[in-house]
């Protein structure tokens, strides 16, 4: 078991530890003024754990209101905020009561966001069930939903009142599901280097529950030092920004993860375009993501990908605030200007 705490706005731990589903109830009970749960989850996340959560909360005393909601991006949507909100005002919850999030990084933060604004803003907890959601999109109370002009467009931040991550829910997670939360680890890896870089040395000798530590550990320093992303948190953006340019032209057919490891490889042939980088970097950090089953190959022209990061919510004005990789655990924040992306990106890809 291992514990990290976070203290933001919110103060918080992040308890990792096996088999921890079948004590949310009692854990929680001993956090939460109020006995009333709304648990918002998935089908397919419900079908293998709705049910153990729903009962080690009744067993602590719980009355417990289950939504489950359609797997994907696409519930990450203004019309299932909606739902979620009217489920919570439905099932009355009040100010004491709290909402509990099972799934990946699409149910974190839908329902992270609804809690921030039901009631103007009400307690929940994250329970990650993906290796993405639990290294990070569960940590740092950042909370949204997709726009039909991008992702994550609408949100707040809210921290959770705790964050419990069963590292044997790993072992359900298909190979891609689990690759894209791999991206994440190497986004921290690359951001930090060591120790990680030296975890993740070998896929069949790695010890999952320290490397979800971590992270989640890389992620509390940042957070602490910059909730509100303002500064030093953009860093956590790197491989993101056009990772999410290139979710946006698939249309979302193209995972988080995948985007993401693309993305973070861009940004390291940037780096060595413009200079920051020494050659070979960027092959460096392509080896790694395909040794753990991610693409790194980016489908769109550069030209694409410039008009979709117009909409990007980093943008400030003309200038868009790229992460950028100078060696392996040293990034930096390298603003660009928007009418200069085009032909940046066009000589790279």
């Amino acid at each position: 078991m291992a514990t990290v705490t976070v203290k933001a706005s919110t103060e918080y731990n992040v308890i990792i530890e096996e088999g921890i589903l079948g004590r949310i109830g009692s854990l929680a009970g001993e956090l939460l003024p109020g006995k009333v749960a709304a648990l918002i989850t998935e089908e397919r996340v419900n079908a293998l754990y709705g049910d153990r959560v729903e009962h080690s909360l009744t067993e602590a005393g719980f009355t417990v209101f289950r939504l489950v909601l359609p797997p994907g991006e696409e519930t990450k949507c203004l019309p299932r905020f909606g739902e979620v909100l009217e489920f919570l005002a439905k099932h009355k919850l009040t100010r004491t009561d709290a909402v509990f999030a099972l799934g990946g990084g699409v149910i974190g933060d839908l329902a992270g966001f609804a809690s921030a604004v039901y009631l103007r803003g009400i307690r929940y907890v994250q329970i990650p069930t993906t290796l993405l959601a639990a290294v990070d999109s569960s940590v740092g109370g950042k909370t949204a939903i997709d726009l039909e002009g991008g992702k994550n467009l609408a949100g707040a931040f809210h921290q959770p009142a705790a964050v419990y991550c069963d590292p044997l829910v790993l072992k359900s997670l298909s190979p891609r599901v689990f690759s894209d939360g791999c991206a994440e680890v190497i986004k921290y890896a690359v951001l930090k280097g060591e120790p990680l870089l030296s975890l993740l040395a070998d896929p069949q000798k790695a010890d999952w529950t320290e490397i979800i530590t971590e992270c989640v550990s890389i992620k509390r320093d940042i957070v602490e030092e910059d909730e509100f992303d303002t500064g030093m948190r953009m860093l956590l953006n790197l491989g993101h920004t056009v990772g999410h340019a290139i979710e946006k032209q698939s249309r979302f057919a193209i995972s988080h993860g995948s985007a993401v490891a693309m993305g973070t490889v861009i940004a390291a042939r940037v780096s060595e375009k413009l200079g920051l980088c020494r050659k070979g970097l960027a092959e460096e950090i392509k080896e790694l993501l395909t040794k753990y089953g991610l693409p790194t190959d980016s489908p769109y022209p550069g030209e694409l990908l410039a008009d979709s990061l117009l909409s990007d919510k980093k943008r400030a004005g003309d200038t868009l605030h790229l992460i950028l990789p100078k060696e392996l655990g040293d990034c930096v924040i390298y603003p660009v200007a928007i009418e200069e992306l085009s032909a940046i990106f066009d000589t790279i890809l």
